[in-house]
């Protein structure tokens, strides 16, 4: 895989815009573990292996196990997450597969009984923002290091 046009200097304005919603969404007052749990989901989803590389890569460094990362496709089927977890990992799957869900009432429902509608709403910016994030690095080929030790 080659990569493409580098977002980064054709439009940094744009990038820069990008990144500060992604500051907010990292301040926003949403558990770490569960940002990087919605973002990884939504990268196996877009299959985005520069952003899988790099979120469980976090994650990791911030205590989070191998196990639920393996898991974590298959999440509806194990008892390693949280009902919190639970309801935002559905959400990140409706909105992430938008056309073909029309973020349910069920998983909306569901959300709002686990998050406070500010909550909710940061929880629904973060997902876009990693979708975002996703676009850009598979659109445009990024190539996640080729290290070893992940």
């Amino acid at each position: 895989m080659e990569t493409r046009l580098n977002a980064y200097k054709a439009s940094p304005d744009a990038i820069a815009a990008m990144t500060r919603l992604e500051e907010y969404v990292q301040n926003c007052g949403l558990e770490h573990s569960l940002i990087h749990l919605v973002k990884t989901r939504a990268s196996q989803i877009n299959g985005c292996a520069y952003c899988l590389h790099m979120h469980t890569s976090d994650a990791r460094e911030g205590g989070e196990s191998e196990v639920r990362f393996y898991l974590l496709s298959a999440w509806r089927e194990s008892r390693l997450y949280t009902p919190r977890e639970r309801a935002a990992l559905a959400w990140t799957e409706a909105l992430t597969n938008l056309a073909d869900t029309g973020a349910p009432a069920q998983d909306y429902e569901h959300g709002l009984a686990h998050f406070t509608e500010k909550e909710f709403v940061d929880l629904t910016l973060l997902i876009g923002a990693i979708n975002v994030w996703n676009r850009i690095s598979v659109g445009f080929r990024a190539v996640h290091p080729n290290d070893r030790n992940p």
